[in-house]
């Protein structure tokens, strides 16, 4: 199972930038797929998930200005972010899992979004 994500750069703020992560390895439509993400020195937060039936959950700090969406055709979630804020620079993660009788999970590698102000 790999994940890789992409779409991470330099954006100013107030900014847009959409983030891919794309699975292969097996199908994972029942998953459970987001993105967490990590700043220098802090711990790292969850900043949006999407569950297999297509239940949304964001962080506050993140609410009305990210869009988290998936295409299980294309084992691929991805989040769009826009009115980008330089304390939204971090390292986003993705990850896909599932609990069923025990956790399956996976990470991909990481992606910079540094945002100017």
């Amino acid at each position: 199972v790999q994940l890789q994500a992409s779409g991470g750069g330099l954006v100013q703020a107030g900014g847009s930038l959409r983030l891919s992560c794309a699975a292969s390895g097996r199908t994972f439509s029942s998953f459970h797929m987001g993105w967490f993400r990590q700043a220098p020195g802090k711990q790292r937060e969850l900043v949006a998930r999407i569950i297999g039936g297509g239940t949304t959950n964001y962080a506050d700090s993140v609410k009305g200005r990210f869009t988290i969406s998936r295409d299980n055709a294309k084992n691929t979630v991805y989040l769009q972010m826009n009115s980008l804020k330089p304390e939204d620079t971090a390292v986003y993660f993705c990850y896909v899992n599932r609990y069923s009788g025990r956790l399956d999970e996976y990470w991909g590698q990481g992606t910079l979004v540094t945002v100017s102000s």
